[in-house]
C-alpha cells in the first residue's frame, strides 16, 4: 500500500483545530507533527485545507441485493466517498431482508468485492425472527434495527409481545425506526377522503405528523428504561421528542439519539419546490422543527448525524402522493451541507466533526477508526472553500439525482481516503481500492 503525505493542513480533531502535517503508511496514520520532513510515495499541499476524520454513517439504504436498479453497494458508496463518508453502516430493508446471520455475510462478500468505503450491515427484526435474534454475535453486526412505525413491509414490528421481548434480550445496540402507525393511517385516511389520490407533498408532514413520532419514540424511550436496553432512536425529526434524551455524555446514558442531513437542512417550506423529491420518513417537519434540532446540535440531546441514504429512481418519484416511494439520496452532499451550519456559525467545526466521527466510533465501538490519531486507520477527508465558478459534481448514485440540486455549497470535498488508500480527489473516483470491514471492540454475547 503506497504511502501518502498531506502537507499544510488544518487539522479538527478532538475540539481542537491545528496546523500540521499528517504520514499515512500502511494505511494507518503514522506520524502528525507541525512538519514532517519524510517523503512519501504521494504527496498532497492541502494548502490549508480542513483535514477531518471521515464520516461514518451509521445510516444508509445501499438497496443490495434486491433493489439494484436504485442503487448498489458500488455506486453508493461511491457517492458516499465523494462526500467524505468513509465508513457506512447499512440497513435491513433489502430483498430479501437481513434477518439472519447468513444474510449479513452474504452482504459483507458483496462489499468486499465492491464497496469503496469501509462498511458493515445492521441485523433486523421481523415479527418472527425473534430466536434468530438472540444468537446475534455482537461483533458481527453494526446493531439491531427495529422499523416500529409503517412502509417497511413484512419488517414491520407492531406485536406488544413481540417488542417486548426484544427490548428485553436484544444483544447489542438497538436501533430503532419510530412511527406510530396507527396514528399515520388514520391520517392517511383523513386526506384520501379530502383529496383521494392528488394529496399534496406538502401534506406529508401532517400525515406522518410530530404527534406519530412523538408516540413511537417515546414507547421505545419507556421500553428502553424498563428493560435497560441499550437503544439508539433514529432520524429525530421533531423538537417535542428532544426531550426524551438526556444531555449526557455517551458514557453516561443507555439510551442515544441520532438527527439526519436533512431534517437539519430542509424544513416544510421546500416541498413547494422539491415535492416527491423531499418526501421521507419521518418527513421533514417545520422550521421551528428544524431549528430546534439545529440548536440541539450544540448539546449531548443529539448523539450523532447521519443520512438516511435512500435512493429512488427518478420514475418512482415520479408518482402520486401515495405512488412515490420515501427516501432520498443525500450521502455524497452531506458533509458539504452540514459545512453551512459551520459557516453560518450554527455549530463549530469540531463540533460537526464530533456528531460525524468521534462520537459514532464511541457509540457503536469501533476499532482504532473515527479520530485522528497514530495508529489508527487513516479515514479521512481533506474539504475546503468552493471556488465559486467551479461547475456542479457529477452526481455518483444510480439514481442520479438530489434533492441539493441548484444547492451552491460553500465547500467541497477535494479528497477521501479510506483505510490508508486515496479513493476520490478533484471529483474522480479512484475505483481501483476497496474499504475495510468495521471492527466491534464487543464481548460476545452469553
Amino acid at each position: 500500500m503506497p504511502s501518502l503525505l498531506i502537507r499544510n493542513a488544518r487539522l479538527v480533531n478532538e475540539g481542537r483545530i491545528f496546523d500540521a502535517d499528517l504520514l499515512v503508511r500502511h494505511g494507518r496514520i503514522d506520524k502528525i507533527a507541525p512538519s514532517i520532513a519524510a517523503s512519501a510515495d504521494e504527496e498532497i499541499d492541502a494548502g490549508g485545507q480542513w483535514l477531518l476524520p471521515g464520516m461514518i454513517d451509521d445510516q444508509v439504504h445501499f438497496r443490495e441485493p434486491g433493489l439494484t436498479h436504485k442503487g448498489c453497494i458500488a455506486t453508493e458508496s461511491a457517492a458516499a466517498v465523494a462526500g467524505g463518508i468513509t465508513s457506512f453502516m447499512d440497513m435491513p430493508n433489502t430483498k430479501p431482508p437481513t434477518l439472519s446471520m447468513a444474510a449479513v455475510a452474504d452482504k459483507k462478500v458483496i462489499a468486499a468485492r465492491d464497496s469503496l468505503a469501509n462498511y458493515a450491515f445492521h441485523f433486523g427484526v421481523s415479527n418472527d425472527n425473534l430466536d434468530a435474534v438472540d444468537t446475534v454475535d455482537p461483533r458481527q453486526v453494526a446493531g439491531i434495527k427495529v422499523f416500529m412505525g409503517a412502509s417497511t413491509g413484512n419488517m414491520l414490528v407492531d406485536d406488544p409481545a413481540v417488542l417486548e421481548r426484544l427490548f428485553a434480550c436484544a444483544p447489542t445496540i438497538l436501533l430503532a425506526h419510530c412511527e406510530d402507525s396507527a396514528s399515520v393511517t388514520v391520517n392517511e385516511e383523513k386526506w384520501r377522503k379530502s383529496h383521494g389520490d392528488a394529496v399534496p407533498f406538502w401534506a406529508h408532514p401532517l400525515i406522518r405528523d410530530a404527534e406519530a413520532c412523538y408516540r413511537s419514540s417515546s414507547l421505545a424511550v419507556e421500553l428502553a428504561k424498563k428493560h435497560g436496553t441499550r437503544l439508539h432512536v433514529l432520524h429525530i425529526s421533531t423538537a417535542r421528542e428532544l426531550a426524551l434524551f438526556e444531555d449526557k455524555s455517551l458514557a453516561d446514558k443507555r439510551i442515544t439519539a441520532e438527527v439526519c442531513v436533512h431534517h437539519l437542512l430542509f424544513d416544510d417550506r421546500d416541498y413547494a419546490r422539491l415535492g416527491s423529491h423531499l418526501k421521507c420518513n419521518p418527513a421533514v417537519k417545520s422550521e421551528a422543527d428544524r431549528d430546534a434540532l439545529r440548536a440541539a446540535l450544540n448539546s449531548n440531546r443529539l448523539d450523532v448525524i447521519g443520512t438516511d441514504h435512500a435512493p429512488h429512481t427518478l420514475e418512482e418519484k415520479a408518482g402520486s402522493y401515495f405512488q412515490a416511494p420515501s427516501g432520498l439520496p443525500l450521502a455524497q452532499h452531506a458533509l458539504p451541507g452540514l459545512m453551512g451550519l459551520v459557516h453560518d456559525g450554527i455549530i463549530d467545526l469540531p463540533t460537526l466533526v464530533a456528531k460525524t466521527s468521534h462520537r459514532v466510533a464511541d457509540l457503536f465501538e469501533i476499532a482504532e477508526r473515527g479520530y485522528l490519531r497514530e495508529g489508527y486507520w487513516a479515514d479521512l477527508v481533506l474539504i475546503g472553500d468552493r471556488d465559486p465558478g467551479a461547475a456542479g459534481d457529477p452526481v455518483f448514485s444510480r439514481c442520479g439525482w438530489s434533492p441539493f440540486a441548484g444547492r451552491r455549497f460553500r465547500s467541497r470535498v477535494s479528497a477521501t481516503v479510506v483505510s490508508g488508500q486515496l479513493v476520490y480527489r478533484a471529483g474522480a473516483i479512484d475505483w481501483r481500492h476497496r474499504g475495510q470491514p468495521l471492527v466491534f471492540n464487543r464481548a460476545a454475547s452469553t
